[in-house]
C-alpha cells in the first residue's frame, strides 16, 4: 500500500524543501509570461525562512518528501492573503491543490481570524483560474503589471458558519 499525502504546519526544517519545489512548480508560469525573474523564482532561503516564521505555511507531505505548499497572512481588517500555491508537478490535478487551499483557509480564520481572502494569480494561468473559482473565489479586479502580464484579483467572503466554526476551532 503507497504512502498517503499529509497536510500540516510547515516548520523551519522544510525551507529548503519548500524554496527548491517552488523553483520547479514557478519553471511553468515563468515559461507562460516569458519571464524568469519572478519573485518566486528569485526569493532567497532566508527570506522565505522569514516567511516561516511571520505568516501561515502549510505543506503537504509524502513520506518525508515536500510534495506541496501554500503561504498566508492577515492585515488587520481580517483579509488574509493567500500566497505561493504550489503542488509538485507529478501530484497536480489529483486535488492536492484545493486540500491545501481549504487548509490554509481553514488555519487563517481559527489562527489569525480571517473574514475574507485574497489571492492573485497571472491572467494567462488558466489552471489557476480554474481552481480558485471551483473553491468560490471570484474575481474582482485585474491589474496590467507588463506588457505580458496582467494579475487577476480573486476574493471570497468566509461564509458565516465557517467564522463560527472557526472561532469554537480556535478557543
Amino acid at each position: 500500500m503507497g504512502t498517503s499525502v499529509t497536510i500540516s504546519a510547515a516548520t523551519d526544517q522544510d525551507a529548503e524543501q519548500i524554496l527548491k519545489l517552488q523553483y520547479l512548480c514557478y519553471q511553468s508560469e515563468a515559461a507562460l509570461y516569458d519571464d524568469y525573474g519572478i519573485e518566486p523564482l528569485t526569493q532567497t532561503l532566508h527570506a522565505l525562512r522569514a516567511e516561516l516564521a511571520e505568516g501561515c505555511v502549510v505543506v503537504a507531505r509524502l513520506g518525508e518528501e515536500v510534495v506541496g505548499s501554500v503561504r498566508g497572512t492577515v492585515d488587520t481588517d481580517g483579509t488574509a492573503q493567500i500566497a505561493k500555491l504550489i503542488v509538485h508537478p507529478r501530484l497536480q490535478r489529483h486535488g492536492l491543490g484545493g486540500r491545501l487551499l481549504a487548509a490554509i483557509e481553514e488555519r487563517l480564520a481559527a489562527e489569525r481570524s480571517a473574514r475574507r481572502y485574497r489571492l492573485f494569480t497571472g491572467h494567462r494561468s488558466e489552471g489557476n483560474l480554474r481552481l480558485y473559482r471551483s473553491h468560490g473565489y471570484a474575481p474582482v479586479g485585474t491589474e496590467q503589471l507588463t506588457k505580458r502580464l496582467s494579475v487577476v484579483t480573486l476574493e471570497k467572503e468566509l461564509k458565516p458558519e465557517a467564522a463560527a466554526e472557526a472561532l469554537v476551532a480556535g478557543a
